[in-house]
């Protein structure tokens, strides 16, 4: 007799999983209900201006501070109580890594070694090289961009299942840049890696992002693949006499400019029509970088 039990595949773990995520700091409220949910393979893009709470709502993800309200899980283990075996499926590389100063390139990548038996030695040469970045020097001579790079370099290596990137590229001058998502890309494409990084650099998001996610002063306001933004997401100026009552569906942003006019950011789905308003004041629809401005200022 057959056993369908044992035919039947398991469902993947989500690698990221986080409902009502809220987070105060003294009077400054930080995060307030953040709930995502990241599905393996994606590679998503978190961003919004500095201080919109990009690095708090990463470190609650990966359990490495406490909130005041929510839970997060990784690999569907609660993320401030997750075993050693689900540690070693992520890497997660700060915005200012300061680890394992005294050590030397080289001698860092060896102890990383030791620790993921499975870390591409033959990507680190090549890497390290490409970057023209001497492997014995300390990391506590290396230049900001430089020890941003070794800290990328070693993550990629060892192959995770989930990469989690805090500004990944902040130190980095644009030609670098480029050549490090283009590692990420390939290398996530090639393991099938679920990526998480943020940025305040719109274009870093338009090349690799599949998937955006908008903080703004602690507020998730837009989760959405990116190929959808420019037909899900717009800006439209309301004159006074034209404003609506009531509640806004789809509202992202508001501004009142000096004129009394009303500046909005609207989101519909793609089976929805703009509202009459919206349409008969003129809709301007918005890829990432007008997004971000509008919603920035």
């Amino acid at each position: 007799m057959t056993n369908f039990a044992s035919t039947q595949s398991i469902p993947a773990a989500t690698p990221i999983r986080a409902a009502g995520l809220s987070k105060v700091y003294g009077t400054h409220q930080a995060l307030t209900n953040v709930s995502v949910r990241i599905e393996p393979g994606e590679i998503v893009g978190l961003v919004g201006r500095n201080g919109a709470g990009k690095s708090t709502l990463i470190r609650a993800l990966l359990g490495l501070i406490e909130v005041e309200a929510g839970t997060a899980w990784v690999f569907d283990e609660a993320a401030l109580t997750m075993s050693d075996g689900v540690k070693e499926r992520l890497a997660y590389v700060s915005q200012t890594p300061t680890a394992l100063e005294w050590m030397s390139v080289k001698q860092m990548m060896h102890f990383i070694a030791r620790l993921y038996p499975s870390l591409d030695r033959e990507y680190v040469n090549e890497a390290l090289k490409r970057a023209r970045i001497p492997i014995d020097r300390k990391l506590s001579a290396l230049s900001p961009g430089e020890r941003q790079q070794v800290e990328l370099v070693r993550a990629l290596a060892i192959r995770p299942e989930l990469l989690v990137l805090d500004e990944p590229a902040a130190a980095l001058d644009p030609a670098v840049r480029r050549e490090l998502l283009r590692d990420i890309v390939i290398r996530a494409g090639e393991g099938g890696t679920t990526v998480l990084f943020s940025t305040h650099i719109v274009s870093d998001l338009e090349r690799v992002a599949s998937r955006i996610l908008f903080l703004h002063q602690g507020h998730l306001i837009l989760d959405a693949p990116v190929d959808d933004l420019k037909e899900c997401v717009a800006h439209v100026i309301v004159p006074p006499h034209a404003l609506p009552e009531g509640a806004i569906v789809g509202e992202l942003h508001r501004r009142i400019l000096a004129d009394g006019a009303l500046s909005l950011v609207l989101r519909r789905s793609p089976a929805e029509d703009w509202p009459d308003f919206a349409r008969r004041a003129g809709i301007r629809t918005l890829g990432i970088e007008d997004l971000f401005v509008e919603i920035a200022q």
